[in-house]
């Protein structure tokens, strides 16, 4: 007999980044999540979101979610589609797949630990290890500033790097484009990202411009949700565009594949709503031979980039992983050496969260020492 939901618990944590993402990022939110059995089974997940919605998030994980989970058999697509479907009234994506990101994770998590594998283990590694590429939030940052991370790329062995444009001048990106190519040389990738800044016109203007570098992609050129700009763009454009990471479900992932307005996608594995619907949008894009870069948060994507049949480029931000804001009881279940992630093996996710380890305010039987720039709720 299947084991049983029996409760979930939640606590958000916000954390200052160690390189600030500009004035309107300046720290991360992670909605820790415990997922408990009747057999006295316990998963940990998390959902994330880098400025916009901590606190509602949480809201629908401990008012909406958690109520609708309990009794629920423990499989995580099972559970993955009956949540969809009762949360759809509130929105297809969004706020509520983020949420449902916290309980497939902990679903994902409990059923490694019950095998003793890692996720990875448990899914089917197919990699050794794969690539990681260079990433940074810096149109804020001066030239010199970005030139020095660029730098500080090089050293660390990474083959490839991807920088923001979008600056109010078109001439300033080219000079920050053609700095970066400088220290590159021509034998390494880059990446562009322009975060959704321009319109079509702009978007075609800044190719015809930037084009000249030997770009690898660029990214997110125009709004999202814009897919007849994107569908025209990519017509016209001599740069592979990459989209997704403000892509919420797998029939949006569709829509914008069969318009072949995009070259290669990058789910956010919380923002789709965790592992279950992240396979799925890959298994899409592997039957329409579209390249796939996951978003974000290394220690998660790259144990899911490991799984999968096609080699991937996973994505580390400067000093913007777990492990880098401190924020993990113990050892990462990632590990980068030389521009190559692979898996330590740890069971299940293989982390927690030291803040999410406190005792509730009511049982003060041990204490923990916690850094004073957590703020918990």
């Amino acid at each position: 007999m299947a084991a049983k939901i029996t409760g979930l618990h939640t606590r958000l944590i916000t954390v200052p980044l160690r390189r600030s993402w500009g004035a309107d990022a300046p720290e991360n939110h992670i909605i820790a999540t415990s997922l408990f059995t009747d057999d006295g089974g316990a998963g940990h997940g998390f959902s994330w979101t880098p400025t916009i919605g901590p606190q509602a998030v949480k809201a629908l994980l401990d008012h909406d979610i958690a109520p609708f989970i309990t009794g629920l058999d423990v499989n995580p697509e099972v559970v993955w589609d009956q949540l969809w479907r009762r949360l759809h009234e509130a929105g297809g994506g969004g706020l509520t797949t983020i949420a449902m990101a916290g309980v497939d994770l902990a679903l994902w998590d409990l059923a490694a630990r019950t095998a003793d594998v890692s996720v990875a283990g448990l899914l089917g590694q197919r990699q050794e290890s794969v690539e990681v590429y260079g990433s940074g939030v810096n149109l804020h940052y001066s030239l010199d500033e970005l030139v020095a991370q660029t730098e500080r790329w090089v050293a660390a062995g990474h083959r490839a790097v991807k920088i923001k444009v979008g600056k109010p001048d078109l001439a300033e990106d080219a000079e920050r484009v053609a700095a970066v190519r400088s220290v590159l040389g021509p034998e390494r990738r880059l990446m562009i990202d322009a975060n959704q800044r321009w319109d079509l016109p702009a978007a075609l203007r800044a190719l015809d411009v930037l084009g000249q570098f030997g770009l690898d992609w660029l990214e997110e050129p125009l709004r999202a949700d814009d897919l007849s700009a994107y569908r025209r763009l990519r017509k016209q454009s001599p740069v592979p565009i990459a989209l997704g990471e403000n892509v919420h479900t797998i029939y949006r992932f569709r829509d914008f594949i069969e318009a072949e307005a995009v070259d290669i996608i990058q789910p956010n594995i919380i923002r789709v709503g965790g592992i279950t619907p992240f396979r799925r949008i890959v298994e899409l894009a592997r039957a329409n031979s579209v390249r796939v870069a996951p978003h974000l948060l290394p220690e998660l994507s790259g144990q899911l980039a490991l799984t999968l049949a096609e080699a991937v480029s996973v994505e580390d931000v400067e000093d913007a992983s777990f492990e880098q804001m401190g924020i993990l009881a113990g050892q990462s279940p990632v590990r980068i050496r030389d521009s190559r992630l692979s898996g330590t093996g740890l069971p299940g996710l293989g982390f927690s969260f030291t803040a999410a380890l406190l005792p509730e305010p009511r049982d003060r039987s041990f204490d923990l020492p916690v850094d004073p720039a957590f703020r918990l709720s």
